[in-house]
């Protein structure tokens, strides 16, 4: 099982609520993936957002700069909005990416959890569903062949068109992110994509029909099961001691929530939430490292993971902080999840 790290790159806030310069936060990332590299952390997926709380707007730039600094963690986007962007551009981002990391590029496709960029790039709401179905057959399409010819409803046709660069060995690893509706399970399975499942809140255990149902519709659409990869998203921060660590970070991570929760309609974030999000019947993973190894073996076991993404900035905690997080993860945590899983295969 691989064992990452995502980030949206939160934003650190001052005292009166701001978010300060994104300048600092995105400073603060090429840091953060360069450690993450350093400590054996697998890969490193970073999300895209357009609103003030979140300093990455435009992921492959963040990406390419890591792939800078970095030597073998694999480098992709959690999530690229696609339904917003155009995948022509899309590909030639990433397998620019691809070629200057030797290979280490992928993404992960998805609808995006807020919505500010569709009216920002001029996208209508009402062609939610469509506008990510076509986008996302188009980007296969270019991913298998090196010369396009294709005609959709919400982009120019195009007529024996060469997408250049390619990506290395001409193929780029192209993840679906699933939030929990069939639908895309099914999408998924028949295009015999791997899927990364966002688990961020209520039991884990919730979602276990929806990993046999992928399976089970995998191999209905003739794919070899042994290809399969699955993989969990799931809100995460470590510590040297458990109490210590959810007491810091229980109002970082409140804050964030109740931004987010505002526009949403959400009541207010609870201790009581966070504390029951902290079980092993719970979606969070806030403490220290022997509960971390228990929670994750415990998740490979109940899904069958291949992947376990730990999304690590939620809030913006601090960069001290978030760099004692991914050493704990690196050095303490994915050895002995490695170790496990090696005795038991």
């Amino acid at each position: 099982m691989e064992l990452g790290i995502g980030m949206f790159g939160d934003n650190h806030y001052d005292e009166h609520g701001k978010p300060l310069s994104s300048g600092e936060r995105l400073r603060e990332l090429i840091e953060e993936v360069k450690l993450m590299d350093e400590v054996g952390i697998d890969f490193f997926g970073i999300g895209e957002h357009h609103r003030p709380d979140y300093a990455v707007s435009v992921p492959e730039i963040v990406l390419a700069a890591a792939s800078s600094v970095t030597k073998r963690i694999k480098l992709g986007s959690a999530v690229t909005v696609l339904s917003s962007s155009d995948p022509v551009r899309i590909y030639q981002s990433f397998a620019t990416i691809d070629q200057l990391s030797n290979g280490r590029a992928e993404l992960v496709a998805g609808r995006g959890s807020f919505i500010e960029s569709f009216p920002l790039y001029g996208y209508n709401l009402n062609d939610y569903h469509e506008l990510f179905e076509e986008k996302l057959e188009l980007l296969l399409k270019i991913n298998q062949e090196d010369t396009i010819t294709w005609k959709g409803k919400f982009r120019a046709a195009l007529q024996n068109q060469e997408i250049l660069p390619r990506a290395v060995n001409n193929h780029l690893k192209i993840w679906v992110a699933v939030g929990g509706t069939p639908e895309s399970v099914v999408r998924a399975a028949k295009l015999e994509l791997p899927v990364m499942f966002a688990i961020i809140g209520g039991n884990p255990e919730q979602f276990k029909p929806l990993f046999k149902y992928y399976r089970e519709l995998y191999e209905h659409f003739g794919h070899d099961p042994k290809k399969l990869e699955v993989g969990v998203h799931m809100h995460s921060f470590f510590g040297d001691n458990s109490k210590h660590t959810a007491d810091y970070y229980y109002p970082v991570y409140s804050e964030q929530m109740n931004r987010v929760g505002a526009s949403r309609g959400w009541g207010p974030f609870s201790r009581s939430q966070y504390e029951q999000g902290r079980t092993m019947e719970g979606a969070y993973l806030f403490g220290d490292a022997n509960e971390a190894i228990d929670k994750i073996l415990y998740l490979h076991e109940l899904f069958g993971l291949t992947r376990f993404s730990a999304h690590m900035d939620v809030g913006g905690p601090s960069h001290s902080m978030l760099m004692k997080s991914i050493e704990i993860f690196g050095t303490k945590i994915a050895p002995k999840v490695r170790e496990a899983i090696g005795k038991k295969s």
